[in-house]
């Protein structure tokens, strides 16, 4: 079902200079001009994309385009909500943002939502409009219901943020994955690519199914088999290289279940890769709602929550029965075969996982190399979990296994358990443990310190905060981040990124409620774009700008 609003065709890259070949999911350059204005909110900008989650593929988090939104305007009396743009249904993926689209004859700023009830909006970004709905759900089709978990409620339909790519077909594509079930009780994976004109399916849509070898549970005779009832694809998506790869996370940690990871192909969406990291145990999921992160010579990374790790290994570190529960994962992507390369894993990995002390309930990180005094660069990465430790891995010599003891670059006790995501800007680590303050770590010599350089006084509940930072290169920094936790009032908050305790603004402050959004949303993470902050809700997304 579709509603048609306008057609729209994208501007020549030349004219956008906004990251036009999508492949990793970057958001663009510099805003290149003005005009008009986009119905409240001042000078509309054109310039900036969000294509993915974070930002990029190494999920920073930061926007360092923002040219309208500084700290001497985002204040209560001239920064608040502009407006809510409606949605059917909850707003757990990202909204994302394509800029310099033309509308019947004029540029607009388009933003993306997609909801768990299998819908997906295009609306100008700044003026508000609906511009394009549709339903991707099939006949007789509704979305799936909680699985008996309450983490996805009270349905389950689009949970993971989708990836743009517009360079892919003749007005660029929006690849998502919608879950559904139909009137027999049989459920769906399927992934899509929509054109971004007209949201309609340029490819036929792949529904998701895989096999891999191994004796875990839901398997034969050797085979194991992908039951799409029993999984949901909550880690945002990721295009790398031409390749859309997703991964997959259980309903609560209801049996049988594993942890997969699968690529497509996105010019035809045929799957060319599938991985099942634990094939011969049980358990695994991907919960993290960042997602796999990737780097520049087309690795990809993963944290992997609790389940069997096979701590006998072979002559090469690797664990004998090839199972990677609650770890972090290197897994090369050479000629679109999937393989592990290395890996970390906690020397108490196993008591982790007995105890539900998940590695892989927090996102990841990459990190633009770390220089030393001695000139040595280092490639690092951030990951963490439930087990209250902030770990700093070293992307080219992970750690691996040890049972008498953790060898990793640097671990830091945050304290809580983290489920968010952290972010990174000029030098500096963000990052927030559950009913904690969000905290701030600064590089001194390629290494972070044990405590934090400066905090919010505000604590952020339940899941903690994934913050975001807005910034003119290193310039008029803003850290952006939501008070989130379901079923109480949601807020937005913007502070100084050299020092948390100095806050700029918060939704709370305006007389009257004027900047309220409604109740939280523990999955969002703010998006900062051409002047705006847009913050998915229940049932929409809350935009914010100049008043």
């Amino acid at each position: 079902m579709r509603l048609a609003i306008a057609a729209f065709a994208v501007l020549p890259c030349a004219i956008l200079l906004a990251g036009c070949s999508g492949s990793h999911g970057s958001s663009g350059s510099s805003g290149v001009g003005g005009g008009g204005t986009g119905g409240g909110g001042g000078t509309t900008v054109y310039g900036t994309d969000v294509l993915t989650y974070h930002d990029d593929s190494m999920r920073s988090g930061e926007d360092l385009s923002e040219t309208v939104l500084t700290p001497q305007n985002v204040n209560q009396a001239t920064f608040g909500k502009l407006r809510t743009l409606s949605a059917d249904g909850l707003v757990d993926a990202a909204p994302l943002i394509v800029s310099g689209l033309t509308i019947a004859g004029s540029m607009r700023n388009v933003v993306y939502v997609a909801t768990e009830n299998d819908s997906v909006y295009a609306y100008d970004a700044d003026g508000g409009t609906l511009l394009e709905q549709v339903s991707l759900l099939g006949s007789g089709e509704t979305p799936s219901d909680p699985r008996n978990c309450g983490q996805v409620s009270p349905e389950i339909g689009i949970t993971s943020t989708p990836v743009i790519d517009r360079s892919a077909g003749p007005n660029g594509t929006l690849f998502v994955v919608a879950m559904s079930k139909d009137s027999a009780g049989n459920y769906y994976q399927r992934l899509h690519a929509l054109d971004l004109l007209t949201l309609a399916d340029r490819i036929t849509p792949q529904t998701i199914q895989a096999t891999a070898s191994g004796n875990g549970p839901n398997s034969s005779a050797g085979v194991l088999q992908f039951d799409p009832a029993q999984y949901k694809e909550r880690s945002a998506l990721m295009l790398l290289n031409g390749q859309i790869y997703l991964a997959f996370a259980s309903h609560c940690d209801i049996d049988p279940y594993n942890g997969w990871i699968m690529a497509y192909d996105e010019s035809t969406l045929a799957q060319t890769g599938v991985l099942a990291v634990t094939p011969n145990g049980t358990e695994g999921a991907i919960w993290d709602t960042g997602g796999m992160t990737a780097d520049a010579s087309g690795n990809l990374y993963a944290t992997i929550a609790n389940g069997t790790f096979d701590t006998t290994l072979n002559a090469q570190g690797m664990p004998s029965q090839q199972d990677f529960g609650n770890a972090a994962l290197k897994i090369s992507t050479s000629g679109t075969a999937l393989g592990i390369t290395d890996y970390f894993t906690p020397y108490d990995t196993a008591t982790e996982s007995a105890n539900d002390v998940d590695f892989g309930s927090g996102s990841m990180l990459l990190l633009v190399d770390q220089t030393d005094s001695s000139g040595t660069v280092h490639q690092l990465l951030i990951a963490g979990g439930k087990d209250g430790n902030l770990y700093v891995l070293d992307r080219n010599n992970m750690g691996r296994f040890n049972a008498a003891g953790d060898q990793v670059y640097e671990r830091i006790a945050v304290g809580g358990s983290l489920y968010s995501s952290p972010a990174y800007f000029n030098g500096t680590v963000y990052v927030c443990d559950a009913g904690d303050t969000l905290k701030a770590y600064t590089f001194s010599d390629a290494m972070l310190p044990s405590s934090p350089n400066s905090q919010t006084s505000t604590t952020f509940a339940y899941p903690g905060t994934s913050p975001a930072i807005s910034a003119q290169g290193t310039t008029n920094a803003i850290l952006w981040a939501v008070q989130s936790a379901t079923g109480s009032p949601a807020v937005l908050y913007a502070y100084n990124p050299a020092n948390l305790g100095q806050e700029y603004y918060d939704s709370m402050q305006a007389a009257g409620g004027r900047d309220s959004f409604g109740d939280g949303n523990k999955f969002i993470t703010p998006v900062i774009a051409n002047g705006k902050v847009f913050v998915g809700t229940p049932s929409g997304v809350a935009v914010f700008g100049q008043l």
